[in-house]
């Protein structure tokens, strides 16, 4: 369905583990997560540690996932695997080993 997520059924959700190199992107890329589950309404579950984090994106429809929970995947994306991270504060890659 989107690259680097697992889907599940039931419930209905999106998951993926990102690995970082170092506990600033992890930081990072929670903070700029959180601005963008404001900006979007879409809250994912997330538990953290020094270099990874895990996401959970529940459906919020008796039909599973809508497609706001898929874009909001697909962002998420842009801002893990391989890509720079969208902030003046590091040039630095974030790595992507699920």
């Amino acid at each position: 369905m989107i690259e680097n997520w697992t889907v599940r059924n039931r419930p209905a959700r999106l998951e993926r583990r990102i690995e970082f190199d170092n506990y600033e992107l992890t930081r990072e890329f929670l903070e700029l997560t959180a601005e963008f589950s404001e900006k979007e309404g879409c809250y994912p579950d997330m538990n953290f540690g020094r270099t990874h984090v895990s996401m959970t994106i529940h459906g919020n429809t008796e039909d599973g996932l809508d497609e706001s929970q898929l874009r909001f995947a697909r962002k998420i994306n842009e801002f893990a695997p391989g890509n720079k991270i969208s902030s003046p504060l590091t040039t630095e890659y974030v790595t992507d080993r699920s």
